[in-house]
């Protein structure tokens, strides 16, 4: 008995063991793939070591088959992020899984996957129930065919590059839960029956061009609880119906173009969670129906019309994340808003708020992000402040605040942005900020005294902006120990002694601003060392995850913001308005990065360097008011990027370079003054550009014959001359005496 049972055994694992292994066809699919990624890229390769032949490919990481019972196939397959950010892969690559028709669950995502979504790939995968192809580079329209994949619940194709109209056929995929299109653009209407997708949780349309109104047809939507909108080109009333579906938890409408009616009586049968109603025309007060959401996390009302006081019920509502930003609120904060354990954002920059600030602001510990900016308030800083140990971002820009003293922050060792300028804050800067500090910006303040060695514990320091102070002393050379500098603005203090020759060292300075000092010497030669303004690269920038204020410089002559997400494309150089003497250094030019050299408004003379022609980006050169002598370099003529050029008020003479850009540098201001400039920028010939003066034959002839003439006229008047003095007697000839006739008249 004993033996036919293992005979039995045996047999059904000989009958059986064919099925506990992935079919062969499935594994081919899988060998092909592999075989076009490895030869796409050898990036992640290894991720695929234990996708081989002799292996079942139900085993193989990033697959997933059927449970070992009865037959096995692939079912589902995770190839998300299988490259770095940098490798560009083609849709052509993953087009042999396409042929796997048991595939429930399909993930793509973070690949970069360039090209249009094949239809013939669609048509295979009608038993899919999840796909994702979020964060790739699809393109063209998002295929109707995607409609016949009828038992799909869950649809990502956020983060993409899609266009046009979203399909109606979406609306045939009935048991669809997860809908995700954001941040492509896709443009025209959301389809009018929205709604009929009965099963749906999650709407995401945010950050498209979508247009037209909400479809009423939403409000059908009994399961929804996510619908987010905003960031489209909506238009009209936004249906006070949607605060009716009452199992919605997420609503976000804001920066469209909605309009709200505020004459609504709004009772919502919803529980939300989270609340975004920024830029939707809100005006008046806060309303009032949004004290009834008591689970409310997160809201956000800015860039509308409130008015009014912060109301005190919103304060004790124990909301986390609070914005109001962009309003016309005004009134002090209450002091209950920061008993609260559960705030971690607040944001109220923007409006009239006055006063000083809750004694008691430093017991909100959760607090990370606390933005006061562009307000009315006033007095010293509380010192509880201190004691958010959370606090990663403090703007107080823009207010009213003083004080010779501020809080001690070197505990707060996550504060990494600190905004405190354009306020009244006075005495030396002595305060201890935290080591992990990135940005410090004190500008337009009245700090004076020297600048304090505490800065080189700011080991970390990326930008540095005391500009418009009362700064004095010499710019130290500690300041060169601050080696992760990437902007340092200290333009308009009255900084004295020269630049320090270890400036070269901040291997990271993008942007260096020193201009209206008292600053002498010679500019160092090493200056033109500075690494980040040789090549610029963002690959160390920091990132401002948040709404900064932009760093003010002066711009091609002109005081202009330079947006934060976007600075790492900039570099500049200003040591204008300063008493700098000397040569300008020929090491200048190696700074191939620069946008803008302003080195004007100083006492350098010599020559201009032919070097400058190789700033290849340069977008502005300002020379002016120096005693720079000896003519403007042809060179000058390569900077393909020129717009403003100013060489005005110095001792330069000769031709302007002509060609290229150099031909509408045309402002006769920007070379005024000089000691003999010419060219064709200020209308002014030069002696070289005119026509040699060599007399042609035509003309000898012309003069030989006027002196020919000249001989001609001379005799013929002589004769006409004596001719009329003969006329009138005045050369008739006397006749001789007649003194025969005399006589005989005597006789007589």
């Amino acid at each position: 008995m004993a033996k036919l049972m293992s005979l039995l055994q045996l047999a059904l694992v000989i009958l059986f063991t064919p099925s506990l292994c992935c079919p062969e066809d499935q594994k081919q699919a899988l060998l092909h793939f592999k075989a076009s990624f490895l030869n796409a890229t050898t990036a992640y390769s290894s991720q695929f070591e234990s996708w081989n032949s002799s292996s079942d490919c139900c085993q193989w990481e990033r697959v997933n088959c059927t449970s070992p019972f009865g037959s096995k196939t692939v079912i589902a397959l995770d190839l998300s992020s299988i490259v770095d950010g940098n490798t560009v892969l083609s849709f052509t690559i993953f087009t042999p899984l396409f042929r796997i028709r048991s595939l429930t669950e399909l993930d793509l995502s973070y690949n970069g996957i360039q090209g249009e979504l094949l239809v013939d790939s669609l048509a295979n995968m009608s038993k899919l129930v999840s796909l994702d192809l979020t964060l790739n580079s699809f393109h063209g329209n998002i295929p109707k065919e995607i409609g016949n994949m009828t038992k799909l619940q869950q649809l990502d194709l956020s983060s993409n590059n899609f266009f046009g109209e979203i399909p109606p056929s979406v609306l045939n995929l009935k048991e669809l839960k997860v809908l995700i299109l954001t941040d492509n653009s896709l443009s025209m209407e959301i389809p009018i029956d929205i709604g009929n997708l009965s099963n749906i949780t999650t709407l995401d349309f945010s950050n498209n061009k979508l247009t037209g109104t909400i479809p009423s047809s939403i409000q059908k939507l009994t399961q929804l609880e996510t619908l987010q909108l905003e960031n489209n080109l909506l238009t009209r009333e936004i249906p006070s119906c949607l605060f009716n579906i009452t199992s919605l938890k997420n609503l976000f409408l804001g920066d469209n173009y909605l309009t709200w009616n505020n004459k609504a009586k709004i009772m919502p049968r919803c529980t939300l969670s989270e609340l975004s109603m920024r830029s939707c025309g809100l005006t008046a007060e806060i309303p009032d129906w949004i004290s009834t959401q008591k689970t409310l996390v997160h809201l956000d009302l800015s860039a509308n019309q409130l008015e009014g006081t912060f109301p005190l019920w919103l304060a004790e509502m124990n909301v986390s994340d609070i914005d109001l930003s962009g309003n016309n609120l005004k009134g002090f904060l209450p002091p209950s808003l920061f008993n609260s354990q559960n705030l971690t954002v607040l944001s109220v920059s923007w409006n009239n708020f006055y006063g000083e600030l809750p004694s008691n602001i430093g017991n909100a510990t959760e607090i990370y992000h606390l933005t006061l900016d562009r307000n009315n308030f006033s007095g010293k800083l509380p010192e509880s402040i201190v004691n958010s140990k959370n606090l990663m971002f403090l703007d107080l820009s823009d207010n009213k605040f003083f004080g010779d003293t501020l809080p001690d922050f070197s505990s707060n060792v996550n504060l990494e942005i600190i905004d405190f300028s354009s306020n009244e804050f006075s005495a030396e800067i002595s305060t201890n900020f935290p080591q992990e500090t990135l940005v410090l910006s004190l500008g337009k303040n009245q700090f004076s005294g020297n600048l304090s060695r505490i800065l080189t514990n700011l080991s970390k320091l990326e930008f540095l902006d005391i500009h418009d102070n009362k700064i004095t002393g010499e710019l130290p050379s500690f300041i060169c120990q601050i080696s992760a500098l990437q902007i340092l603005n200290l333009r308009n203090n009255s900084l004295q002694g020269s630049i320090p020759d270890c400036i070269s060292n901040l291997t990271k300075l993008q942007i260096l601003d020193l201009s209206s000092n008292q600053l002498v010497g010679d500019i160092p030669t090493k200056i033109g060392n500075l690494a980040s303004m040789i090549e610029t690269t963002n690959d160390s920038y920091v990132f401002i995850d948040f709404d900064m204020s932009d760093v003010i410089l002066n711009w091609k002559k002109t005081q202009q913001g330079l947006s934060w997400n976007h600075m790492y494309i900039y570099s500049v150089l200003d040591l204008s308005m300063n008493q700098l003497s000397g040569e300008i250094p020929t090491s200048l030019g190696s700074l191939n990065a620069l946008k803008v050299l302003n080195i004007s408004h100083n006492n350098l003379y010599g020559r201009v360097p032919a070097s400058l022609g190789d700033l290849e980006n340069l977008e502005s050169l300002d020379l002016s008011f120096n005693n720079i002598s000896g003519s403007i370099p042809q060179s000058l003529a390569k900077l393909q990027q020129l717009t403003i050029l100013d060489v005005s008020n110095n001792k330069l003479t000769g031709k302007i370079p002509v060609g290229s850009q150099m031909d509408t540098m045309n402002d006769p201001n920007f070379y005024a003054n000089n000691s003999g400039l010419c060219g064709m920028q200020i209308r002014v010939p030069c002696l070289e550009d005119l026509s040699p003066t060599i007399p042609p034959k035509v003309e000898s002839k012309e003069t030989w014959f006027s002196w020919e003439g000249v001989w001609i006229g001379y005799v013929v008047g002589f004769f006409v001359t004596v001719g009329n003095l003969y006329l009138i007697g005045y050369l008739v000839p006397k006749k001789p005496p007649n003194h025969r006739g005399q006589q005989r008249r005597q006789r007589a």
